[in-house]
């Protein structure tokens, strides 16, 4: 598998030229070993909420363990909304107003490759329109991977096809390659973080080891984007932990100024 080649850039506009052309931006050494650590130990000790669609975890380590609304079930989390290198990138591309959408803990055990996929495709044009140098879709959610583990192949590391988020349309679930750009293995070390736009081609790959591979997800979005946290209409956020909430993270949580529509 093509390994994907990992530029830190050191400017916030080289970043956001990054996002652009490439459709993700590679952030090393946002978090620390310590740090690690103990998001990986709170997420093992946090139980999925009740009827958790995505909790498949067997005793035998086979399966996914998911945690959404993790911003809302421990207040560690809480830092990981606006931290320090992510979080510029973010605003620079979906505005000082955006909020997030999702903040997810992923334990995944053995499992296989993901479908080729993108999150969200907001427009979809025909490809002669689409590979048009004029035509520029904004990002409009991107997603931050936080890495708590060494990704090696084995272990299943996200995959990524540079610059797909210009094709005009999502990928085939087999995609391997768009434009003649082959998937590349994200080969990153534990306390990096790689935030990509929804748009762009990628996917999960298959872990096929003994070990519980742990990855912290938080979604951003423009702020006319809704947000999306189960369950949904009786959702009701912790009142001691958003008590310890920074007016910047409590904006990122939805407490927005008044605008059109309110």
């Amino acid at each position: 598998m093509p390994v994907a080649e990992l530029i830190a850039y050191a400017s916030r506009q080289e970043r956001a030229q990054a996002m652009e052309r490439d459709g993700f931006v590679y952030l090393p050494g946002v978090i620390n070993s310590q740090e690690v650590q103990q998001l990986r130990a709170c997420s093992y000790r946090i139980q999925p909420a009740a009827g958790s669609a995505w909790d498949s975890m067997d005793a035998s380590g086979s399966g996914i363990k998911t945690i959404q609304n993790a911003f809302n079930r421990d207040p560690l989390y809480l830092e990981y909304l606006d931290k320090p290198g992510v979080i510029e990138i973010v605003e620079d591309v979906l505005g000082e107003d955006c909020h997030i959408i999702q903040m997810t803990q992923w334990n995944t055990g053995r499992r296989e490759n993901q479908a080729m996929h993108t999150d969200w495709k907001p427009i979809r044009l025909p490809d002669d329109v689409a590979a048009d140098e004029r035509v520029r879709i904004p990002a409009l959610i991107m997603t931050a991977h936080f890495y708590l583990d060494d990704m090696y192949e084995a272990l299943g590391p996200t995959r990524v096809i540079p610059g797909s988020h210009r094709a005009g349309s999502s990928p085939e679930p087999d995609a391997g390659q768009w434009n003649g750009v082959k998937e590349q293995s994200i080969l990153c070390q534990a306390g990096d973080v790689i935030v990509f736009r929804s748009d762009v081609w990628h996917r999960g790959g298959a872990n096929r080891t003994d070990i519980v591979r742990y990855l912290l997800q938080v979604h951003y979005a423009n702020r006319w984007i809704a947000q999306r946290f189960p369950p949904f209409l009786s959702f009701q956020f912790d009142p001691g932990i958003l008590s310890q909430a920074t007016p910047r993270q409590r904006r990122l949580l939805g407490e927005h100024q008044p605008g059109p529509f309110a």
